[in-house]
């Protein structure tokens, strides 16, 4: 089936002074209304089928969801068969990219969780099947009930895909899923090139460059790549990050991470 295309165009002003969360393009509808669409404005763009496909990987030539899972597949290229012995956990779960891709390559379970409801309603819709179990939740609210269910599954790899920084997940949501894996399982996830920079003091930068460095992570591949262009063509650049969980991020950790 083909999927649906969409009248959208970027704006003629110089963005570069704008930071990439404020980057925004213009959709017409069939009536010929015209919005203003931000990027990150997520439940606009799942609300309509094919949109964040035609934006970000037809128009942007993203390639996170495949890289990420390369360079996971990749760092666990010594013990091949462990990949499809993972039973994942999709934070930042979208309309389902990252799950195709898991989908493709195999692996045991797969549950998505997203704070986004119409992010789930989008997976129903685009993309069914592809996960076990997928719910609208937020995690930094979750009930003992909620918890248990994901505790139950037991899971042994976290993936998270073009979710992290920006505020879309807050510092305490990942450490969360993260204590959520297995000790010794398997963490795959992608990060801003900018947000590794000392100059960097916001929250989210501290915290990840705390955490890579720290003893509950252990990095065992690390690489910068073209994340996608921003809308004046110019390459985004990302790290891609494949790690295994050597213990639970401590309360102490989250404390020190400032606002």
């Amino acid at each position: 089936m083909t999927a649906k295309r969409h009248n959208i165009r970027f704006p003629s002003i110089d963005t570069n002074s704008l930071p990439q969360n404020e980057a925004y393009f213009t959709i017409t509808d069939t009536a010929g209304v015209e919005a203003d669409v931000r990027f990150h404005d997520y439940d606009a763009i799942y609300a309509r089928e094919g949109l964040y496909e035609q934006l970000f990987y037809d128009r942007l030539k993203c390639q996170s969801p495949e890289k990420v899972v390369a360079i996971l597949r990749h760092a666990m290229s010594g013990e091949p068969w462990l990949f499809n012995e993972l039973r994942v956990f999709d934070l930042g779960a979208g309309n389902g990219m990252v799950g195709a891709e898991l989908q493709k390559v195999g692996v045991a379970r797969l549950v998505g969780v997203d704070i986004s409801a119409a992010a789930a309603v989008a997976v129903g819709r685009d993309r069914p099947g592809v996960y076990d179990d997928y719910l609208a939740l937020d995690m930094s609210r979750m009930n003992a009930a909620q918890r248990a269910h994901l505790t139950n599954w037991r899971f042994n790899c976290l993936i998270s895909v073009a979710a992290l920084g920006f505020g879309d997940i807050p510092v305490r949501v990942f450490a969360e899923a993260f204590n959520l894996i297995d000790d010794g399982g398997w963490v795959g996830f992608n990060i801003k090139e900018t947000f590794l920079d000392n100059r960097d003091t916001s929250g989210f930068s501290v915290f990840i460059k705390t955490l890579i460095l720290s003893e509950y992570l252990d990095v065992y591949h690390m690489e910068r790549y073209r994340h996608r262009l921003s809308i004046d063509g110019q390459p985004l650049y990302y790290f891609g990050l494949a790690c295994r969980k050597s213990g639970s991020i401590p309360e102490s950790m989250l404390d020190a991470v400032p606002d």
